[in-house]
């Protein structure tokens, strides 16, 4: 059940006729970039987390520095029913909708001798299918947003998932290919009124740990970008926000920010 706290907050967003806009892991790093960048754009936001509930206070508190309402709501996105009961509950609370960010992920590598059963339906659940459940239970509200161009969904995906597939990373790859199917799918499904748009990035944000966390690896991969440089999670919050506020006739497509990554 909802806290009560959480349900007043929400009621609080019908106070303002500003776009609302949902950020799945907006806690930190890409998420916590692309609810500000939204925030200073004119949204109230949505701060979805899971176990970073003091860091997404952190990003509400940022957010209300900004004029902007935040409300923070945890989920385990891991769980397909949770997100199911959950995703309906909030659709019962929220008093509009006009963005959805997918942007919420697991990220590592997986050596393809220790696969299993409970991996392969835990990067599923929260690469695709949550994704996929959140649009269809709050896709009513996104169709009837007042923004002009109508309601926006914009996923974030990831180059080595779109033809560049990376050693040791094969449930990862499988969700986020999953979830450019779901971007291409949906632009069809909910047109004309909302339009589902990805951003696909390089690197943004290098791993805390583990894989391609040590300088050596980060400067191997950079070998291979034009650009020559790692981008930042402001590069990827500057793309959704022109997909999702701007790009009034663009949908089904993805805008790759990885330096040239892509074409090497």
């Amino acid at each position: 059940m909802t806290h009560p706290h959480l349900e007043s907050e929400l009621a609080r967003l019908a106070e303002s006729d500003a776009p609302i806009a949902l950020v799945t892991g907006a806690a930190r790093r890409v998420g916590r970039a692309i609810a500000l960048e939204l925030a200073r754009a004119g949204c109230d936001i949505v701060i979805h987390h899971h176990a970073s509930e003091a860091d997404a206070r952190g990003v509400r508190a940022e957010i209300q520095s900004l004029g902007r309402r935040g409300v923070c709501w945890r989920l385990d996105l891991s769980e397909l029913t949770d997100v199911e009961h959950g995703a309906a509950e909030l659709a019962g609370l929220l008093p509009r909708l006009d963005v959805l960010v997918h942007n919420a992920s697991i990220y590592a590598p997986t050596p393809i001798a220790s696969l299993n059963a409970e991996m392969l339906s835990r990067f599923h659940a929260v690469n695709a299918g949550s994704p996929a459940l959140l649009s269809a239970a709050l896709c009513g509200h996104l169709s009837r947003s007042a923004l002009d161009g109508g309601g926006a969904i914009v996923a974030m995906l990831d180059i080595h998932a779109m033809g560049l597939p990376r050693r040791e990373f094969v449930p990862y790859a499988m969700s986020k290919a999953s979830l450019h199917e779901l971007v291409r799918s949906l632009a069809r499904d909910l047109a004309p009124r909302v339009r589902v748009n990805g951003v696909a990035p390089g690197v943004v944000a290098w791993p805390e740990d583990g894989y391609e966390s040590d300088r050596a690896a980060q400067e191997a991969y950079l070998t291979r970008v034009p650009l020559a440089r790692p981008g930042t999670p402001g590069d990827a919050a500057e793309a959704v926000r022109w997909l999702a506020l701007e790009a009034r006739y663009v949908t089904g497509q993805v805008i790759r920010v990885d330096g040239g990554r892509s074409l090497m």
